[in-house]
């Protein structure tokens, strides 16, 4: 028997050779894919989770530089308390003097100037009223003069 005799005798099992062939290869590509997919879900899970360690690592230290800043501010304002209560002291210790009773104004006169600048004020906007276009008057000189 020649080879030809034999290919027409079982030429009906090349396509299942082939189809076998087929099939391992596709099994070894499908295994090989589906190592690939563990591995990247894998890489993604603890890309996540060190995201996720990070962001509480900056959460902690948002925490801690805030009560940092908190403590800082307050040490400050328990540091310039002593000096304005000094300054305060100095201001009235310096009004009692005789210099001082000239230069440093009481409430009542430090309200009477409020007063007059208020009424200053509405003088001046109820002077000319402002609510009519100002008059064009040929006769006067550009600028007055």
């Amino acid at each position: 028997m020649t080879a030809l005799a034999l290919l027409r005798r079982f030429w009906w099992a090349l396509p299942m050779l082939a189809l076998a062939a087929a099939l391992l290869a596709t099994r070894a590509t499908l295994a090989d894919r589906t190592a690939t997919l563990r591995a990247e879900r894998s890489a993604w899970t603890s890309a996540l989770d060190d995201a996720e360690e990070a962001r509480l690592a900056a959460e902690r230290r948002f925490a801690a530089n805030l009560a940092q800043a908190a403590a800082n501010y307050a040490d400050g304002l328990a540091a310039r308390q002593p000096i304005i209560v000094r300054s305060t002291n100095t201001v009235r210790e310096y009004a009692q003097t005789d210099a001082g009773r000239v230069l440093c104004r009481d409430a009542d006169r430090v309200r009477a100037i409020d007063a007059l600048d208020a009424e200053l004020a509405e003088a001046a906007g109820s002077a000319g009223g402002g609510t009519g276009p100002v008059r064009a008057d040929a006769a006067a000189a550009a600028g007055g003069r």
